[in-house]
């Protein structure tokens, strides 16, 4: 994380307003660094405004694009938001898949 943001120190903990979003890991071991992907994740599919803009401050759009193109975790909804924001195309969104209408030979 690059300096200014509100969790430049490498081990830094998220704060205690975020905690109803992580219900189900021990809050107090997650840390920013360590688990960047997963915090994206959570917030982008369940945070509110206050939430979001934490994670603009904390991270870059760089590191938050990158999540919304390599997450399988983010519901189609939040997929689909992000995907306009960043201007993805829907073949790098690895969360929207190709489904196969083929049986493959399963009678």
């Amino acid at each position: 994380m690059r300096a200014g943001r509100d969790m430049a120190v490498d081990g830094a903990r998220l704060p205690e307003r975020l905690k109803r979003l992580f219900w189900d890991v021990d809050f107090a071991s997650v840390d920013c660094c360590l688990h960047r992907d997963f915090i994206i994740e959570r917030v982008l599919n369940m945070g509110d405004m206050d939430d979001l803009l934490w994670l603009w401050r904390t991270f870059t759009a760089t590191e938050i694009c990158q999540v919304v193109r390599t997450s399988r975790r983010l519901t189609k909804k939040t997929a689909r938001c992000w995907q306009a924001f960043f201007g993805l195309a829907e073949e790098e969104m690895a969360c929207i898949g190709r489904y196969s209408t083929q049986l493959d030979g399963i009678y």
